[in-house]
């Protein structure tokens, strides 16, 4: 549990994120990385930590949000995910590619 005192609340919820980013294929470091994130963020919505970014108390919830800014819409995913879904399926070539063709590639 990083940071400052969580709620048992939060502390299931950082374990239940980083399960989450562990099974989407995430390493154990990046997955606590990103649930203690989460938490922190709704934190700071919440006004329960001291300090918080101008985005974190303004921008969308991520429970609201569900998922838009990560790769949904109009222009899908970002060039870089794409990249590591052609490395994960082992597309040769893939480091020369542009996003339209490691869109190709990988399938969308």
């Amino acid at each position: 549990m990083p940071q400052e005192a969580w709620t048992k609340k939060q502390e299931r919820q950082y374990e239940h994120i980083k399960a989450g980013q562990k099974k989407e294929g995430r390493s154990t470091d990046r997955a606590e990385e990103i649930a203690a994130r989460t938490v922190n963020k709704q934190r700071a919505q919440a006004g329960e930590s001291r300090q918080r970014s101008k985005t974190s108390t303004e921008d969308t919830s991520a429970y609201r949000r569900g998922g838009k800014q990560s790769g949904s819409g109009p222009r899908g995913r970002t060039r870089d995910q794409l990249y590591n879904d052609a490395k994960k399926q082992g597309v040769k070539g893939r480091s020369k590619m542009n996003k339209a063709q490691l869109e190709k590639a990988v399938g969308r």
